[in-house]
């Protein structure tokens, strides 16, 4: 008989691509794992895919309803705040008296804040974890419906009636996740990553060039220092909803606090991993940060307060339509592997607990090792527990999507849900714990400053957003998708 443990060790160095034979001396890292082989670029990549997504496309929108000094500062004041509860969360990977390794989020406050914290922390990452995913199906099959609606305003005109369904483009994504979930862990995507990272470069940087060309060329619309103004046509009540909802949009552009220890985890030994991964913080923040700058504020300055919920596919560009095509290609691929990205927190859990639940059970445990190219070069494994698992994963997320087809409300409320707890609050409460900083010190009152605005900010975007949601619902009409 096998033990769990061993069974463990088993599936874990099948999923690394390692041979386990008899006799065989495996390289392992200090908890008995195989060998990590993570770097400062693949935590970067994975860090960049994770933060620049769709959020990036709905930045000069956002920029629009807070306007210059207030677009502005936030795009700086969320940044800097997420790379400081970064680099909090960053030395809670391992233990600091132990030394033992926290190998997800979740882990990591249960050590540091105990069970109560850990249950709370579990609902709130795994909630927004599969809402940051059908967000994504929602934003790749909205740019897969806008590359045909380009192409047919460029064949009939921008004045054309050229009306595409998402839901086709939904389940054609559904179907493409599926295959790529069967990918066992984090440590098998670093080539999708680094591949959807240059993707998220690529339709940021189209973006941004087709802004600041409108803007050099003179056709820039006006902005203002406060935003859109109040008038006819918008209410001081609709403005201030608007501006709720742009602080939930930038906010869940800085997102990726859920993911970290798990990318954590995919780093070497050595040199440290906290200092790996701050020195990833820093390159994929200050990255993140310049290209939204860039793109929030040239798509502000380019389409003034009209600036659209989304540049790419809200047709504030028609032309040149062969590179609006090209950047919503590259929205779609980096959307794809940022998918990914997000759903293995997901499933790892799940098929941890199921390993633990069955450590005989074949279903769980049998693995099937699958050789693509010659010679095989790629090699992975997989099991039927994960085959059916993953796969109606995949299906519900697709589902819920062609149900809530609504971009910026939802953006909005997805950030006020997941940032200030997973980014804000928990990484200062672990620092607290760990540190054993004293209540009402100068520090203490410092971090818990930072908690209480980020949580105005939080309550304040979910409010916005459920109000945007609610006119949507209102206006929206039945067996009609709204693109």
């Amino acid at each position: 008989m096998v033990s769990a443990d061993k069974m463990q060790f088993h599936l874990e160095a099948c999923e690394y691509g390692l041979e386990v034979q008899k006799g065989t001396n495996l390289l392992l890292d200090d908890d008995g794992k195989p060998k990590r082989t993570g770097t400062v670029w693949t935590a970067s990549a994975h860090i960049i895919t994770a933060i620049i997504g769709s959020g990036v496309l709905s930045l000069a929108w956002g920029v629009a309803q807070l306007g210059w000094i207030v677009g502005v500062t936030t795009l700086v004041v969320f940044s800097g705040i997420t790379l400081y509860t970064s680099s909090l969360l960053a030395d809670c990977y391992r233990s600091p008296e132990t030394g033992k390794r926290n190998y997800t989020y979740m882990e990591a406050v249960k050590n540091n804040l105990g069970g109560k914290m850990y249950i709370a922390c579990g609902m709130v990452q795994y909630a927004n974890l599969y809402g940051t995913i059908i967000g994504y199906t929602i934003t790749a099959s909205i740019s897969m419906a806008a590359i045909q609606k380009s192409d047919c305003f460029h064949k009939r005109g921008h004045e054309a009636s050229c009306s595409v369904s998402n839901n086709p483009y939904m389940i054609g994504l559904g179907i493409l996740e599926i295959f790529l979930s069967q990918i066992p862990n984090f440590h098998k995507l670093s080539m999708l990553s680094i591949v959807a990272a240059i993707m998220s470069f690529s339709y940021s940087s189209i973006g941004m060039g087709l802004a600041f060309a409108k803007v050099i060329s003179g056709k820039g619309e006006r902005t203002t220092l406060t935003g859109v103004e109040v008038g006819i046509n918008l209410s001081a009540a609709e403005k201030t909803w608007r501006m709720f909802r742009a602080f939930g949009d930038i906010a869940f552009a800085y997102t990726y606090s859920q993911i970290l220890i798990e990318i954590q985890d995919t780093l070497r030994s050595q040199p440290s991993e906290n200092k790996v991964m701050k020195k990833a913080n820093i390159m994929g923040v200050f990255t993140t940060t310049t290209f939204y700058m860039m793109c929030g504020c040239f798509g502000y300055a380019a389409f003034g307060n009209n600036a659209p919920g989304n540049l790419l596919t809200g047709f504030g560009f028609y032309e040149p339509f062969w590179l609006v095509d090209m950047a919503n290609i590259c929205i779609v691929v980096h959307l794809v592997g940022a998918y990914q990205v997000f759903s293995q927190p997901l499933f790892g859990a799940f098929e941890s607990w199921a390993l633990w639940m069955w450590p005989n059970s074949k279903f769980v445990t049998e693995e099937y090792l699958i050789s693509i190219g010659g010679s095989a070069k790629y090699r992975f494994s997989t099991s039927f527990l994960r085959l059916i698992w993953r796969t109606l994963f995949v299906v519900l997320a697709t589902v819920l999507a062609m149900a809530m087809p609504f971009f910026n409300d939802i953006l909005a409320l997805l950030g006020a849900l997941g940032y200030w707890p997973l980014t804000v609050y928990f990484p200062i409460q672990m620092y607290i714990a760990q540190k054993k900083v004293g209540r009402w010190s100068s520090r203490w009152i410092a971090l818990q400053l930072i908690n209480f605005i980020c949580l105005l900010v939080a309550v304040a975007a979910a409010c916005g957003s459920v109000q945007g949601l609610s006119k949507d619902l209102n206006a929206f009409k039945p067996f009609k998708v709204e693109d």
